[in-house]
């Protein structure tokens, strides 16, 4: 195999220059490794800017990497997983992150695919709680590597935000395979002495680099040690690979909340936007699935003849309703996409950060029912925060292509802030 020039990488880095990821504003951070050394040539940097932020970080690694080398014996397995613990203290120590607690789960390197749902359960405990993980890309060639990323995006809660950091990526894998997600990619910039840090935290790792065990080539090549010296550090966004589960709303609405803050600026300016956005003055048959607890559905009331409006979560639909009892052709009923598609045409629906939180067959089968439903003539308006929430499988502008590829659609407008998006399409 011949290895991917870090020359080849550097030019790809510039053409696509990924957006800046920023990490400070969590509380907990939890990163993993699937062998000693993972963490500090693909995150090392970010560690020492999360601790000196005074973010809760810890770290995880899944095996001691005594199969490094597969033509030792046991015994010198056993004293090559003694020396790569001790390299990562020092490793560790070298970065100024002496302090940061270790977890060590010592499953068998090179076969953690095998132990996956002992990794996934082991891996619970130290990710409840945590804001972000920074763990092994799962594309990233190593097997090893895949099995950390998908365990840790299995165990992780709902609300935690996951993403891959790559290793052999970058002498193995090539910047034009379409297997690399550039649109994920997110950079983390490293200040010089958090560079030095690394480089001299990377230069701990001697049964790798120059001292392998006798008869053995050094396994990191030039390749991968130029990519950890880069001034910065990459990651791609490791997205949910099922919808938002329903008990998360359930328990941002419990005991009355106000989740969404519906008075803040940003959600009175969406709601008026948006209606703002509506081509028509008035429409005979609206539909506004995961209406909340009917902010919008008020406003959409005034321009629809007839409204239905859907929402799963009981606390929040009930409170829709006492919103709007009262006004006449307002109906609000629980219903979970792609339930509560209205039988009869309508000629509006309104996506209402809503469609990001669906699965890609959930999505799917919902906009199937919909421009069902939806006469000629009659309009779909999405509105989406431009973040991406971390319950949410896809971000805004993945989850507008979607809908922007069905042919039975055309976009009319768009309406697009730092904040949010908003976009008008119509059946012809």
């Amino acid at each position: 195999m011949t290895n991917t020039s870090p020359e080849r990488w550097t030019d790809a880095l510039a053409a696509r220059r990924p957006p800046t990821l920023e990490l400070t504003g969590h509380r907990k951070v939890v990163a993993l490794a699937a062998h000693p050394d993972d963490e500090t040539l693909g995150v090392g940097g970010t560690l020492r800017a999360l601790h000196r932020a005074g973010t809760e970080t810890t770290l995880v690694v899944a095996t001691d990497g005594e199969a490094a080398y597969p033509g030792l014996d046991r015994r010198r397995r056993t004293e090559l997983a003694r020396t790569r613990r001790a390299e990562l203290y020092a490793a560790l120590h070298a970065a100024g992150l002496e302090e940061l607690p270790v977890h060590w789960l010592g499953l068998p390197d090179g076969r953690l695919a095998e132990h996956l749902g002992e990794l996934t359960e082991r891996l619970i405990g130290p990710l409840a709680g945590a804001d972000a993980y920074l763990a092994p890309w799962t594309g990233d060639p190593h097997p090893d590597h895949r099995a950390v990323g998908g365990a840790a995006s299995a165990a992780a809660a709902s609300t935690t935000y996951g993403w891959g950091y790559p290793i052999w990526m970058w002498a193995w894998m090539r910047p034009e395979q379409p297997e690399i997600p550039w649109r994920l990619a997110r950079s983390l910039p490293l200040g010089a002495g958090d560079l030095v840090a690394k480089r001299a935290a990377c230069a701990r790792y001697v049964s790798q680099l120059d001292e392998p065990p006798p008869g053995c080539e050094p396994v990191l090549p030039a390749e991968l040690l130029a990519a950890a010296g880069r001034s910065a550090e990459l990651v791609f966004r490791e997205p949910r690979r099922t919808g938002a589960p329903l008990d998360r709303f359930a328990q941002l609405y419990a005991g009355g909340a106000d989740p969404w803050a519906e008075q803040s600026w940003y959600e009175r300016r969406k709601r008026a936007v948006l209606c703002a956005s509506l081509p028509r003055e008035r429409y005979r048959h609206g539909f506004e699935p995961g209406c909340g607890t009917g902010a919008l559905t008020v406003a959409l009331a005034g321009r629809c003849a007839r409204l239905d409006a859907t929402e799963p979560v009981p606390e929040a639909a009930r409170r829709a309703r006492r919103r709007v009892e009262g006004r006449l052709g307002v109906r609000v009923s629980e219903a979970r996409l792609p339930r509560g598609v209205p039988a009869a045409p309508i000629d509006l629906v309104v996506f209402s950060e809503v469609l990001y939180y669906l699965d890609d067959a959930t999505l799917m089968a919902t906009l199937d029912a919909t421009l069902a439903a939806l006469e000629p003539g009659g309009d779909l308006v999405l509105a989406h925060w431009r973040g991406w929430p971390a319950e949410a499988p896809r971000d805004e502008a993945d989850t507008a292509g979607l809908v922007r590829a069905r042919p039975e659609l055309v976009e009319r407008a768009e309406h697009r802030d730092e904040r949010f998006v908003i976009r008008v399409l119509s059946r012809p």
